[in-house]
């Protein structure tokens, strides 16, 4: 056999030796849609260059914190004087306090927050006092919302409505999930079910306002009303995962847009991670004084963490925060990835191609199907295939969108009208041949 001489082979080659997979996350290994992971040697802006030198325009910005695009220079320079500082103290700084009032600020149902260092992290933790605070086990969560890879998390529905999960990975028992319900996302009659079959042992139920881990999926406002007033009825805290969608879809995240609809709405805790950090491991969680005050040292509910609130991710994250609230970010934000979703839209149309498209803020997502699903079964009806010979069509040609299916994309401030107009130039090649 000949030693390939593309860089990006010879690492992943390499990887594999030392690494289970090559990757240190699943999706990078690019198994879902085949061929060889494109391993970054730098990035700027709206771009990416490969181990091979190549430029790609990037569609994923870190799957979502880098709002701003990358290497900003107010983030960098905060960044730098923080290193100056020193990496880890184990200790309180002012950051921290800074940080949190940035995200209590701009969040008005969070009146306390704890800055971890993961978004896994942040919704175990939000579980966990959940469960605390009410003194009940079983919690809601829907099929198609990803919410990290905790083993309570990390389950499938079983058959019929309303039943509780399997677990979906090996090394997880069946007892570690007994409490976990799973339900189809945007299905009011079998939330109903659920609540007046097992309401009164519900600590909280849990949920992606948008979901990004099966592309990209809005609850309903009806459903996301009804979510409200179930869990209020019950005695359950609704707890809005915002990993993804905070700070990225607006300002306020995800639960602002519902706010706009449903008069008085609020969820009783948030999980935040991602945009926050800026590109650095940081994630929290947060809701009313009254809830947060659960946690040590002021009540029972335990959580702990080394590195939590580390010096340099709060630098980073805080300016990142800074820049995104100046006035007027993101209206010109959702007008670039509207330009985008409507380019693609006006390019498959062209060429007969099947596809629908949605966004928020910064954050979109595509089907190559007549219209948007509403649920993780109707996602799965894209054809994989297809999306395949896209997916690796459009690298080919120099653009990044997510190595799956089911991953929302992410415009940055950073994208400008000529790389929208270089992607819908490309796509509308690929779509030719589809």
């Amino acid at each position: 056999m000949t030693p390939s001489t593309d860089r990006n082979e010879q690492l992943f080659e390499r990887a594999r030796r030392v690494i289970p997979g090559g990757v240190n996350s699943p999706v990078r290994a690019f198994r879902a849609v085949g061929g060889t992971p494109r391993f970054v040697q730098r990035a700027q802006g709206a771009y990416f260059w490969d181990a091979a030198g190549k430029r790609y325009i990037d569609y994923i910005g870190s799957w979502g914190p880098m709002i701003l695009g990358h290497g900003h220079p107010a983030v960098v320079e905060a960044v730098q004087r923080a290193v100056l500082d020193g990496f880890s103290f184990g200790a309180p700084t002012e950051r921290e306090i800074e940080l949190a009032e940035a995200i209590v600020q701009a969040m008005p149902g969070l009146e306390m927050v704890r800055l971890v260092s993961s978004g896994t992290e942040a919704a175990m933790s939000a579980i966990r006092l959940a469960r605390g605070a009410t003194g009940r086990s079983k919690l809601v969560k829907f099929e198609g919302c990803y919410h990290g890879h905790a083993d309570a998390l990390l389950v499938k529905a079983g058959s019929g409505l309303a039943t509780f999960g399997n677990p979906t990975s090996a090394g997880v028992p069946p007892e570690v999930v007994q409490h976990t319900l799973v339900l189809e996302y945007n299905n009011v009659q079998q939330l109903e079910q659920a609540f007046e079959q097992h309401g009164r042992d519900l600590a909280c139920l849990m949920i992606e306002p948008i979901a990004g881990n099966m592309n990209f999926v809005r609850a309903d406002v009806d459903f996301m009303r009804r979510c409200r007033e179930l869990c209020t009825q019950h005695g359950a805290l609704l707890v809005f995962d915002e990993v993804m969608t905070g700070f990225r879809v607006a300002l306020g995240g995800a639960q602002a847009h519902y706010a706009s609809k449903i008069p008085g709405f609020r969820p009783d805790l948030t999980v935040l991670g991602k945009v926050i950090g800026g590109g650095m491991p940081l994630a929290a969680f947060g809701g009313p004084r009254a809830t947060m005050e659960q946690l040590a040292p002021l009540g029972p509910v335990y959580q702990a963490g080394t590195l939590s609130g580390n010096p340099v991710a709060t630098a980073c994250g805080l300016a990142t925060l800074r820049e995104i609230s100046r006035p007027g970010f993101y209206d010109a934000l959702a007008a670039k990835t509207r330009s985008l979703t409507e380019g693609l839209a006006g390019a498959a149309k062209a060429a007969g191609v099947p596809f629908c498209a949605d966004s928020e803020g910064g954050m979109f997502g595509f089907f190559l199907l007549p219209q948007l699903p509403h649920n993780y079964a109707q996602v799965m009806k894209t054809e994989g295939a297809r999306f395949n010979k896209l997916f690796h069509g459009l690298l080919d040609r120099g653009v990044y969108i997510a190595p799956a299916l089911y991953e929302a994309g992410f415009v940055s401030a950073a994208h400008s009208d000529q790389d929208i107009a270089e992607t819908v130039a490309a796509a509308r090649e690929v779509f030719a041949t589809l």
